[in-house]
């Protein structure tokens, strides 16, 4: 008998529902939430009202694109955590709920692990050990991957994280949140004539503190002598931007790469959608002789075909939770 898997994801203001079937993902919905581009950014309250809006019309949508009956399932897997707590208590309380009106096993699941874990998802797969750079707007890590449930954390942002330093210097010119794709779309248009310092960090850790302040301070200097300098200069000031956020990815990745010895190479997260991140590894990954894994983009931010994957890791591997359960903000 096929093994057949419901996942949701609600860790922040994306609801996703997924369905995978002895490893094959046979649906992934998301519904995003647009509501947060009047605030410049994800208000908790506002995402967690609208995961109860979404949560049943998405599960619902994924069962039928899957052409399954509910009563297929053999297992709910869910984002216990890390997020925000009002939308975690939507996922984990739709998934106990519905587990348990099935008499099925629950399978909690680390966001962070299912990031890494979203290359299992379609071919080429990565081979262990592999090292998984993983950015998005709240984490930023290079982590080590023995197996599906053996990694090791080997560097982290100290402060902000990458996908949150796009972000705000996005709010600093004026760009709509998110403003990860838009600074993207603008600095494909312009070149890095700005040279923004790059913080000075021991180890494999990062930080994005400091560069967020050095762009303030530059624009504000600017502006001063042209008080249309952002406007004028808008896609280089992305390119600049952009490229030095890359460009400390990338070397501290290579770090790690030479480091350890390992060329297997992969990144995640809703960074790892960024054009010159991918393109920035894949010229990295020819010259190191990595052997480099790049997730399709729906793979990339927040989804449940991520979730799904690791949940079906966790079944393999009798791991499964009970209806105690509670989700976890800092999983």
């Amino acid at each position: 008998m096929p093994t057949t898997i419901l996942a949701i994801e609600s860790s922040c203001d994306d609801t996703s529902a997924s369905v995978l079937m002895d490893g094959k993902i046979l649906s992934n919905c998301v519904a995003s939430q647009d509501a947060h581009r009047l605030y410049g950014g994800v208000v908790p309250e506002v995402a967690s009202r609208a995961h109860q809006i979404n949560i049943i019309p998405v599960v619902d949508l994924a069962i039928r694109q899957a052409g399954i009956k509910k009563t297929d399932l053999d297992a709910v897997a869910f984002t216990r955590g890390p997020g925000l707590m009002g939308s975690l208590i939507v996922g984990v309380a739709f998934a106990k709920s519905l587990a348990l009106s099935l008499d099925i096993p629950l399978i909690e699941v680390n966001h962070m692990d299912a990031h890494v874990l979203a290359h299992f998802a379609e071919d080429p797969k990565p081979r262990f050990p592999f090292l998984c750079l993983t950015v998005s707007g709240g984490h930023t890590q290079i982590v080590k991957v023995d197996a599906p449930d053996q990694m090791e954390v080997l560097g982290q942002t100290l402060d902000d994280a990458a996908g949150e330093a796009f972000d705000k210097t996005g709010k600093l010119l004026g760009l709509e949140y998110p403003a990860g794709p838009i600074i993207d779309k603008l600095a494909q248009q312009g070149k890095p004539v700005y040279d923004f310092p790059e913080p000075r960090i021991p180890d494999l850790d990062f930080s994005f503190s400091g560069l967020k302040t050095s762009i303030l301070y530059f624009l504000k200097e600017q502006i001063k002598e042209d008080p249309d300098f952002i406007q004028h200069h808008l896609n280089d000031i992305c390119a600049s931007v952009q490229d030095r956020i890359v460009s400390i990815l990338l070397k501290r990745l290579r770090k790690a790469a030479r480091r350890t010895g390992i060329k297997e190479i992969a990144i995640a997260g809703g960074v790892s959608a960024n054009s010159a991140l991918r393109s920035g590894l894949a010229e990295m990954g020819q010259k190191e002789g990595w052997q480099t894994c790049i997730p399709k983009f729906e793979y990339c931010t927040d989804n449940a075909a991520m979730i799904a994957v690791a949940g079906y890791f966790k079944y393999q591997a009798g791991q499964f939770t009970d209806q105690s359960v509670q989700p976890a903000a800092r999983f």
